[in-house]
């Protein structure tokens, strides 16, 4: 388990005038803290000036054991969904409000760059001024948000805040996936439709499906993401609780999901054109081969029927005491062969 707790920006004059910088709690069970100031006083694991005059903004569990969720839970009066609840479909299960904290989970992308993208449940748990997330895997939003945090500590100087930090974070990964994916289909449909004489053409397809195989994945899981973040800004929207400038923020982040689903979907259908054309691509090749074949056999059909003849054991057979009939056979069935090839060569089919 790795636990990071998170305080808002506050300075206190110390002794000498200055401003003092705000405190920041490891975990309980030793994981690195995330500071909200560039410069911070370190204290031990959950002080009992801190917890208690000033709740965490943000509570990050990372894979947390049955203990620690325990003891978040005791600490503040609520009750946390299993990691099996977090992998529920039902909107009930994942968007709902339970003692005045509001429990939301989504679907978030991981592991994109890989032959293998996956989507993990991510749990945000609004309650009083403090933002619990519980996850079981590391996307790179959250890495990149408690840098940015660690940097800049107003981002993180409401519960709220973090939570639409967070949030714009994702969507803003999804983002960049969606144009580098595009950018990636760009250099597939090139590769699909280049001629198969020139050089670096992937003649059997094998890698070009390979590649369109993980785009549609990667582009499904996207979906599955951006649908997730759309019903969770649905959600908010009812929230009386939000303030003016969340709501903003809200409305903004709201459109940037629906122009990213648009674009998604737009992918996806690419992704859908570049493998029928492939496919296609495929099927033309494997006709090609057929019709060589087909056409050898029509070739040597009129050969093979004259030698069929001849090599018949019938005792009255004139040929056979003729002086020139070998070579008569021979020549016959050359040239039964050849006009065909040149037939088929005049009419375009060789």
């Amino acid at each position: 388990m790795d636990t990071n707790e998170f305080y808002a920006p506050m300075r206190t004059s110390g002794d000498d005038g200055t401003a003092a910088a705000p405190a920041i709690s490891d975990d309980a069970a030793g994981g690195s803290a995330a500071g909200a100031s560039t410069s911070v006083d370190h204290v031990d694991a959950k002080p009992a000036s801190v917890t208690t005059e000033r709740p965490p903004v943000w509570v990050d569990l990372h894979s947390p054991t049955p203990e620690e969720i325990h003891e978040i839970e005791q600490r503040f009066g609520i009750e946390m969904p299993t990691r099996e609840e977090m992998q529920e479909i039902e909107l009930s299960s994942r968007l709902y409000e339970e003692d005045g904290a509001l429990f939301m989970t989504i679907s978030v992308l991981t592991r994109a760059t890989t032959d293998a993208p996956q989507t993990t449940a991510v749990t945000f748990i609004l309650v009083k001024k403090t933002l619990i997330t519980v996850r079981y895997a590391e996307p790179v939003p959250f890495k990149t948000f408690i840098r940015r945090v660690k940097r800049s500590p107003s981002l993180a100087n409401s519960a709220e805040a973090v939570l639409f930090g967070l949030l714009e974070q994702i969507v803003d990964r999804l983002a960049d996936l969606m144009e580098q994916t595009a950018t990636d289909l760009e250099n597939l449909s090139n590769q699909v439709f280049i001629s198969p004489d020139d050089q670096g053409s992937d003649r059997d397809h094998r890698e070009t499906l390979r590649q369109i195989g993980r785009t549609g994945n990667l582009s499904g899981k996207a979906k599955d993401s951006l649908l997730n973040l759309h019903r969770l800004g649905l959600f908010l929207t009812t929230q009386a609780r939000l303030k003016k400038d969340a709501k903003a923020r809200l409305k903004i982040l709201s459109r940037d999901i629906v122009s990213i689903t648009e674009h998604a979907n737009f992918i996806a259908n690419k992704v859908t054109f570049l493998l029928d054309a492939t496919l296609g691509m495929i099927n033309l090749e494997q006709n090609n081969i057929i019709k060589i074949f087909s056409v050898a056999a029509a070739a040597f059909l009129p050969p093979t029927l004259i030698a069929s003849i001849y090599g018949m054991n019938f005792e009255f057979m004139p040929e056979l005491g003729w002086e020139f009939g070998y070579p008569v056979a021979i020549g016959l069935m050359v040239l039964s062969a050849v006009l065909p090839l040149l037939y088929f060569k005049r009419k375009g089919w060789l």
